[in-house]
């Protein structure tokens, strides 16, 4: 008994916690007025195998209505047509210069090298980084600017939709936005007066120029596999404001296209975690379990297993119903497949079996692999 209420009071200070950030998460607007001139922006895209993605993303962006901007792109060494879709696309627009990656150096992520290429060429005071599988409402330059101004930020990212395909997709990919904001203290940390790190999602990273080069641009990150969530750590020790909002109004992404890649993903995130520290990915595990797993198996002992009634069916119950229900804030809020709130366990058993893959590659020494790149403990990527 003793146990189960402290499962549903965690419960209620995560529905606390959750409520708190979805009421104070900034939002990207329309019709927002610009500074007079406006700033060149520079979108840099980094593309590495990306022909299903790259003319969808490119076309979005060149439908902005923001008035100064350009488009860099660069093939991160592609082994597929991304290179000859891009100089196609190119050849209509001037605005777009595609750019050719240099071969990776050692202890360099791919990612985080080819956005510094493309940080190197770009001329804006602006510089955004978007990946080559998002697509751009129209109003997304004119609404990211504008925000960005007005909370004084060193660097603005956040909460872009995430869109699936298929069924597995649909119930696993929510899972990660509501772990997010349900443990996460968004709220708290966006609104303290000392810099704290706040959240950063590299599929949209938008810094003011002199902001990037001051914490020494991707290079600083050179060696992380989450060179996002880095950037924002380093933004917070130089001093910087670091603010996530919610993109998806304008922002989308289909970043995974069927389950293996889904699966790598899972994998490559959770895997970074484990380098950092073995014992707090432990410790998160064990709370995803005990908090947002067993009370769904607590429930089915109730109903099926215990005779008569049970002074535990009510605290049980309650559990789900609060799980269920932070569930359905998260998916509405981020307009997510409503069947992924009552596919929740399977969704959060997908997260448990990339994390115990996860694990065994990291103990046996066999890194992770991502876009074709094996990151091991040779390659000092972690």
């Amino acid at each position: 008994m003793l146990f189960q209420g402290i499962i549903a009071a965690g419960l209620f200070l995560c529905l606390l916690n959750l409520t708190l950030n979805l009421k104070n998460l900034k939002t990207l607007r329309r019709g927002e007025k610009l500074p007079e001139p406006a700033p060149l922006i520079s979108v840099l895209v980094p593309a590495r195998d990306e022909e299903a993605n790259i003319a969808t993303c490119l076309d979005s962006l060149q439908k902005q209505d923001y008035p100064n901007y350009e488009i860099l792109v660069l093939d991160d060494n592609s082994t597929d047509g991304t290179g000859a879709i891009v100089q196609s696309i190119a050849t209509g627009d001037s605005r777009i210069r595609p750019l050719q990656g240099e071969p990776l150096p050692e202890g360099w992520t791919g990612k985080s090298f080819a956005c510094y290429q493309l940080a190197e060429e770009a001329r804006g005071s602006w510089l955004l980084f978007v990946d080559a599988d998002t697509t751009h409402a129209p109003h997304m330059l004119r609404s990211a600017l504008a925000q960005a101004l007005r909370l004084n930020s060193s660097l603005l990212s956040g909460f872009p939709r995430q869109l699936a395909n298929s069924l597995p997709q649909k119930i696993a990919i929510p899972v990660l936005y509501f772990i997010i904001l349900t443990w996460f203290p968004l709220w708290w940390l966006q609104r303290s007066k000392r810099t704290r790190p706040s959240l950063a999602i590299g599929q949209f990273l938008l810094f003011p120029r002199e902001e990037y080069w001051r914490i020494g641009g991707h290079e600083a990150v050179k060696s992380r596999i989450l060179e996002d969530v880095w950037l924002g750590v380093e933004i917070s020790r130089h001093g910087g404001r670091q603010v996530a909002v919610d993109l998806s109004p304008a922002v989308s992404c289909n970043m995974y296209h069927n389950v293996g890649a889904m699966f790598e993903g899972f994998i490559k995130w959770i895997y970074s975690v484990a380098s950092l520290s073995p014992v707090a990915l432990t410790i998160m595990m064990a709370a995803a379990y005990f908090f947002y797993l067993a009370p769904f198996y607590s429930l089915w002992r109730e109903l099926f297993v215990v005779v008569g009634s049970s002074e535990l069916r009510i605290i049980v119950i309650s559990q789900v119903g609060m799980i269920l229900f932070m569930r359905w804030l998260v998916d509405s809020r981020f307009k997510e497949p409503f069947i992924s709130v009552f596919l929740h366990p399977l969704g959060l058993s997908f997260l448990f079996l990339s994390a115990f893959y996860a694990v065994c590659r990291r103990a046996v020494g066999a890194g992770v692999r991502w876009k074709e790149r094996l990151y091991s403990r040779e390659s000092s990527v972690e």
